[in-house]
């Protein structure tokens, strides 16, 4: 029921009235009072209105895709979520910082933070996680057989600080005895010229590095052979499957990253999320808003993962996959927060300290919100 006031000739906008229905309970009568649908309408509308407005630039994830579609809201906040490629978000916001929460770079996160940076300070949610084996190549006829052979060898990043370099490097340096040392570096863009580094870098004169050619890219000089091998996020165009001279160090890579994960329990983080400091400072609770809500949409996920009524993803044996990998990974193979966290983090920063990103002595309680670091309890 929907009543119209009318004021000087005018008709306002409607005002919701409160309905009573007549109900029967233990043989009596009483009445229940039952909100209007208009009414339910206007108190979301005014949720709305009264939330904090704020952008975030991420990924389009599976894991993260509740919030776009905006089935989960974080409480208090009206998120504009841009899906934006990795490259474009890092770039953005650590130059620019155009967001108030972004995805980021853990590596890149922790030089900053290492450096006394105070710009961003981040939640325990890592939307990006990811073996890296699979992202070493190699130019064939460069005679790179196994891991021992890059040494001596030229090797591009598109940039050293990227954090899939970080953890190829120690993987390695960790699990093969190839030190960073070893090999000459070359930085550059992948598929475009001229890509530099987010933080300019100061490294020890052991780490042999230098930038290509603004012309070039590293994808091409792989299939030239001007470099021997290339450490990428993502395959390069001259990779063509490995059906031209360009192929993947590691040929049944994911064997080697099982062998990896069993010995050592890491899955390695790629991506964490950062909230601008000043946005912070001025709204603690927005770390705990969007850590919840970034957790509620990775159980929305989880749950459509193991959906066999009817598939909500398009692979033929979604579900026997997904019992594979909680079978080698365990139950939760995505964990977000601190405490289950802990072991990757701090073998990253491990990592990144010996291949002379940052220093040593960087401590957990100054990377993530404080209040993100416990959790309440009934």
């Amino acid at each position: 029921m929907v009543r119209y006031l009318t004021m000087i000739g005018k008709t306002t906008r409607p005002e919701p009235v409160l309905r009573y229905r007549r109900v029967k309970a233990n043989g009596s009568q009483t009445f229940v009072q039952v909100i209007s649908e208009q009414a339910l309408n206007l108190t979301e509308e005014s949720k709305m209105m009264n939330a904090l407005q704020l952008t975030l630039a991420c990924g389009n994830y599976d894991r993260t895709r509740a919030l776009l579609d905006g089935s989960v809201k974080p409480e208090g906040i009206q998120l504009i979520y841009l899906p934006l490629s990795p490259e474009e978000v890092f770039f953005r916001m650590i130059r620019f910082k155009e967001f108030d929460v972004a995805e980021m770079s853990l590596s890149s996160y922790l030089l900053n933070r290492s450096r006394g940076g105070t710009d961003f300070i981040a939640i325990p949610v890592f939307p990006s996680r990811m073996f890296r084996h699979s992202s070493i190549y190699v130019y064939g006829p460069s005679g790179i057989e196994k891991p021992g052979d890059l040494i001596g060898k030229r090797v591009g990043v598109p940039e050293y600080q990227v954090t899939a370099a970080v953890w190829a490097r120690g993987i390695l340096q960790h699990e093969y005895g190839v030190s960073p040392k070893q090999i000459t570096w070359f930085t550059g863009g992948l598929e475009h010229p001229g890509r530099e580094e987010k933080i300019p870098l100061s490294l020890p004169p052991s780490i042999k590095i230098s930038q290509i050619s603004p012309e070039k890219t590293l994808s091409r000089m792989l299939e030239k052979g001007e470099i021997d091998a290339l450490i990428a996020p993502r395959p390069p165009s001259s990779y063509k499957d490995g059906t031209g001279d360009v192929k993947r160090l590691f040929k049944d890579y994911k064997e080697e990253e099982i062998r990896y994960y069993q010995k050592n329990e890491i899955f390695p983080i790629m991506h964490t999320v950062v909230i601008q400091q000043a946005l912070y400072k001025s709204h603690p609770w927005v770390a705990q808003s969007l850590y919840k809500a970034f957790c509620l949409a990775k159980e929305v996920c989880f749950q459509n993962l193991t959906d066999d009524a009817a598939l909500k993803y398009s692979l033929p044996w979604l579900v026997s996959e997904v019992k594979q990998t909680k079978k080698i990974l365990g139950e939760d193979f995505w964990p977000y927060g601190i405490e289950k966290n802990l072991k990757v983090i701090q073998t990253l920063m491990q990592y990144s300290a010996e291949q002379g990103l940052i220093k040593k002595g960087l401590k957990i309680e100054q990377i993530f919100a404080r209040n993100t670091l416990e959790a309440f309890k009934v």
